[in-house]
């Protein structure tokens, strides 16, 4: 499974704690700085693999392509993503095609369908929810580390590929 996500200056805020009948405060920066985490999960050993990068286009895309070919060497690679252009570019599928990687794209607007997405939000609870952003590339940092920290089994499960009803294992 290959997805990617983007983690802002401005943590998502899940709850807040105050003094009773007094308005919470939430620091804003004005900043606008973001990092995209690029993901590639092994579904069946709970291996992960992370880049970090300032864009997602093709590009970054095609790089971090090269990096699961070089890092799951020898492997059979069938990865699932979704219809994202810089995965879709006709130089993103010749790429992948050359280093003997299958793509299987999701359908339209299914996040479900994919682990990854199911761990970037547990990441972002966990990680990052809450918390003043110090800078963005340490708060990128912390969310890689948070996923790395994870044992592979316990990855798995945050993903929902062992609950049973996951729909590669069916």
């Amino acid at each position: 499974m290959l997805d990617e996500t983007i983690i802002t200056e401005m943590p998502p805020l899940t709850s807040c704690y105050g003094p009773k009948g007094q308005q919470v405060r939430v620091p804003i920066t004005g900043n606008r700085a973001k990092r995209v985490v690029h993901g590639a999960l092994n579904i069946h050993t709970g291996a992960l693999l992370l880049f970090i990068t300032d864009i997602w286009d093709q590009t970054t895309h095609q790089y971090f392509l090269t990096m699961i070919r070089s890092y799951w060497r020898g492997w059979r690679i069938v990865l699932f993503e979704d219809r994202g252009t810089p995965h879709t570019a006709e130089e993103s599928v010749a790429l992948a095609a050359q280093l003997h990687i299958d793509l299987r794209f999701l359908p339209v607007a299914t996040p479900a369908l994919n682990a990854m997405d199911h761990l970037w939000r547990h990441m972002k609870a966990w990680s990052l929810s809450n918390r003043a952003t110090i800078s963005i590339d340490k708060s990128a940092q912390a969310a890689c580390q948070y996923l790395l920290d994870l044992s592979p089994r316990e990855r798995l499960k945050k993903a929902g590929v062992l609950s049973g009803k996951f729909w590669l294992m069916r």
